[in-house]
């Protein structure tokens, strides 16, 4: 290794492909084919080099990553490189024998998302039935003996449920609860509007949170991750760019966070060209806005630079349309009247756009979507 110490955590996004159409997903627009997937040798490759380079863990993501034929042998890779592997899943298509066949290869833990506590609703919002699988797979994971995590994204359309949220996650016996409020990138972005809580829902979700850790006295991690346009303080991405953590997207992509691919100029590496050593240690990609030296005013003199590292770098772009500008969601920013307008929007006369399940069969982008009224 040179002078940049080592990545902790890989997100393996194994595939794009998912049952689900959740209008609040953080996947691109253009989502990459099946065809252009890595391979099983390649994703075993990647697993090989995460653990030399000295990744810990990895989260086994997508899209749905149940929809990988060759999950058990991607898990069985990581496995033998000393990494500890979660499952990020909708619960669709887990049964007894997948789940038996994924913990033999050495699956660790399971992390199961939810759209709502009540089932009508949460297929709304995920585009289809799912409720039940979702409901089934908690207790196979349960009887398996896993640590089960349940994963809710916070909008304005579930966010008045909290207590119901915690409670059925607690019924389905989850050791830990995230209440992740929507990052609003992917279609996510395309559908800010209609998703945007109210500050009052925020607040009336923030007290609820906060009587809940009362009530569970820590004997249930419960996380809750809250918008930074509220608070008007920027967060580090991903702990810092390229400081903690490497993505690689299904087509073998290498990058700082899930959403860099939308940076202009990036020009992010691909594991078939260089080694995830050299790509963490040498790339344009991960060196452009790692540490401090890149940055401008008012983040260079700011004493929290070293602690925010000037926010996000894609919600910045997303928002002024320059990465290298102060995340607008820091009060100190000069750009920080853009996210609060955003955030004051109401998105009652937005329409939702749905992410297409036209993945599955080829298809992606555009061509997949349908809006609901």
């Amino acid at each position: 290794m040179t002078g940049v110490p080592p990545p902790w955590a890989l997100l393996a996004e194994l595939t794009h492909a998912c049952p689900l159409r959740c209008p609040y997903c953080s996947n691109p627009l253009e989502l990459t084919r099946r065809s252009r997937e890595l391979s099983t040798v390649q994703w075993q490759d990647v697993m090989r080099q995460a653990g030399d380079l000295g990744v810990v863990q990895t989260h086994l993501s997508g899209g749905e990553p149940l929809l990988r034929p060759d999950l058990e042998v991607i898990v069985r890779a990581a496995e033998a490189a000393g990494i500890h592997t979660q499952l990020v899943t909708s619960g669709l298509g887990l049964d007894e024998a997948r789940l038996a066949a994924l913990v033999e290869a050495g699956l660790r833990s399971v992390q199961l998302s939810v759209q709502h506590a009540d089932p009508a609703a949460s297929e709304r919002i995920a585009g289809r039935r799912s409720f039940e699988a979702k409901e089934r797979a908690a207790a196979l994971v349960r009887a398996a003996g896993l640590p089960l995590g349940v994963n809710v994204v916070l909008h304005r359309d579930n966010l008045d449920a909290i207590d119901a949220v915690v409670e059925l996650a607690l019924s389905w016996g989850a050791d830990r609860i995230e209440l992740a409020n929507t990052q609003f990138y992917g279609w996510a972005l395309r559908n800010r509007a209609a998703l945007m809580p109210s500050r009052a829902q925020l607040t009336r979700a923030s007290e609820a949170v906060r009587r809940w850790r009362e009530r569970l006295d820590g004997r249930t991690a419960l996380v809750w991750v809250v918008p930074d346009h509220v608070e008007g303080v920027a967060k580090p991405c991903m702990g810092g760019w390229g400081a903690v953590s490497l993505t690689v997207t299904p087509d073998g992509t290498v990058l700082p966070c899930p959403a860099a691919a939308t940076l202009p100029g990036l020009d992010p590496p691909h594991v078939g060209d260089r080694s995830l050593a050299w790509i963490w240690e040498h790339s344009t990609a991960f060196n452009r806005y790692r540490g401090t030296n890149w940055m401008g005013e008012p983040c260079r003199a700011c004493p929290r630079r070293d602690e925010d590292f000037g926010g996000c770098r894609c919600q910045a772009y997303a928002i002024t349309g320059d990465a290298a500008r102060t995340d607008p969601a820091c009060r100190l920013s000069p750009d920080h009247g853009l996210i609060q307008a955003a955030a004051l929007a109401d998105g009652e006369a937005a329409g939702l756009v749905y992410r297409g399940p036209g993945s599955l069969r080829g298809r992606s982008g555009p061509e997949a979507e349908r809006t609901r009224a």
